[in-house]
């Protein structure tokens, strides 16, 4: 078992280090700055433009796409570059790898039609515009994806939705075009898991309504967001379904795999870098006549955060590895296992490390707070922890409880 990055990915490795270093780390809070500053916080920060040209002139520009749908690398070669990306929380939307596009683009790529895909999958590749994925609902515990309560009706050649979504990442942004919304189309089918259908819904259709921002532990996440979405007696073409009626759950698992493995490799850089940064800061502060450093406290907090930060990167590199070999469905155990470990293990890591950094580990003037925020968020995203543990829980018991 060899997870040594490959030739191809070592030499993108190698260039997308160099990129962050010359272009990103050091305009890391001319971004935030600007957002702060800014009259319309959901508008495109134009340095983001700027880093995008140069990204895609350095040919860093699609890394996500996986090799069946056309691109170089494999979810095992890509595992370290989102690592990479993932140590500056905004970064990956400059190489047109950042949630929730990268997700949506995979749908319109395994599901869309020709037609769909010339006219969101395209200029969602060429980074022109953003989407959303519309899912989660506030009324009901969306955890149980069977209960959402958004209707998609067919009225002669249009279907009608209405309903209401939140936590819908990406609605805010004023470059959002396209939003894949999930709802019923068939409640009273005795198969649950075919009651739902998911369809293609313009942002600017009469009847779509974004409704507010909404903050995780006060950061809006501007200029992306997550918002609470209305739909209201909104109608679009028959031609908008995605793979058919019925078919919602289906691509929902089809997107959400390699989803919920991309923000693991994200959050392993976020927690690398704490924990780098917290070294540094624990070798330039001193107190009770010695630094930080010299402290066994400290130097237990650092061995403890090495030692989980591997373990989550290994198992996020196996399990890329079983997704490239076995696919989805086959891997859907370990990418269970990545997910329940992952942001837990790093929400711990970033805190040990904001604590090193005192009260300024709380703040803006370092990446920990917001990364924090980020991990704690995705314990969330994709699926809640206890979801994940129960699924994951039930497939050990059918193979390991009856020998």
């Amino acid at each position: 078992m060899d997870f040594e990055p490959s030739a191809l990915a070592n030499q993108y490795i190698e260039r997308l280090t160099a990129f962050m270093d010359e272009h990103v780390y050091p305009v890391e809070h001319d971004y935030y700055d600007y957002v702060d500053g800014a009259e319309n916080r959901w508008a495109t920060v134009p340095l983001m433009e700027e880093l995008k040209a140069k990204a895609r002139e350095a040919g860093l520009w699609n890394l996500f796409i996986p090799k069946d749908h056309g691109g170089e690398l494999s979810n095992l070669d890509y595992a370290p570059l989102a690592e990479i990306m993932g140590r500056v929380l905004w970064s990956p939307e400059i190489f047109n790898c950042n949630a929730p596009d990268t997700g949506n683009m995979e749908v319109f790529m395994k599901y869309g039609t020709e037609a769909q895909r010339a006219l969101w999958l395209e200029p969602l590749l060429a980074g022109e515009i953003r989407s959303a994925y519309a899912m989660t609902e506030p009324a009901v515990a969306s955890s149980d994806a069977t209960n959402i309560e958004t209707r998609i009706e067919k009225d002669g050649d249009e279907y009608v939705i209405n309903g209401r979504k939140w936590f819908i990442t990406g609605a805010m942004n004023e470059r959002t075009k396209i939003f894949i919304v999930m709802g019923k189309s068939d409640p009273d089918n005795e198969n649950r898991h075919q009651q739902q259908s998911q369809i293609l819904v313009p942002k600017d259709t009469p009847g779509v309504i974004v409704e507010r921002a909404l903050k995780t532990f006060n950061y809006d996440d501007a200029p992306i967001g997550h918002a609470e979405v209305v739909f209201d007696n909104v109608r679009v073409p028959a031609g908008n379904m995605l793979l058919g009626e019925g078919r919602g759950f289906e691509i929902a698992q089809g997107r959400l795999g390699p989803g919920r493995l991309h923000h693991c490799m994200r959050l392993i850089g976020a927690a690398q870098r704490a924990l780098e940064m917290a070294c540094q800061r624990v070798e330039q502060r001193s107190t009770f006549g010695k630094t930080l450093s010299q402290h066994q406290s400290i130097r237990e907090d650092m061995a403890v955060s090495f030692c989980e930060i591997e373990q989550v990167r290994l198992l996020t590199l196996k399990t890329a590895d079983r997704l490239d070999k076995l696919g989805n469905k086959v891997a859907r155990d370990y990418i269970a296992a990545a997910k329940i470990a992952t942001p837990l293990t790093v929400q711990n890591v970033i805190d040990r490390c904001m604590q090193v950094f005192g009260a300024g580990g709380m703040c803006q003037d370092y990446f920990l707070a917001e990364a924090y925020n980020y991990a704690r968020w995705c314990r969330q995203a994709d699926g809640p922890d206890q979801v994940h543990m129960m699924a994951l829980g039930k497939q050990l018991i059918q193979r390991y409880g009856n020998p």
